[in-house]
């Protein structure tokens, strides 16, 4: 099965920051929602730009991108 990664970017000098707050509502959402999400986190791309993340099977992924619209999207690769 297909998993897709749902990415919420975050720019500016306190991206890392902010990434990092919003991964904790992330997992909030998991818990709350029972979901078996285990693939999630933060990823710092430079000091103006980082980015939180939740990992979905394909099949799961339109309510939960409906609730918490992610900025954007992309196929899931365990490298």
């Amino acid at each position: 099965m297909r998993k897709l990664k749902l990415i919420w970017d975050f720019r500016g000098p306190v991206s890392q920051k902010t990434a990092e707050h919003h991964l904790i509502h992330l997992k909030e959402y998991i818990s709350i929602n029972k979901l078996s999400i285990s693939i999630t986190g933060i990823e710092t791309l430079n000091d103006m730009h980082s980015l939180a993340y939740l990992v979905v099977n394909e099949s799961d992924m339109k309510p939960i991108r409906d609730a918490l619209k992610p900025h954007r999207g992309q196929v899931y690769s365990e490298s």
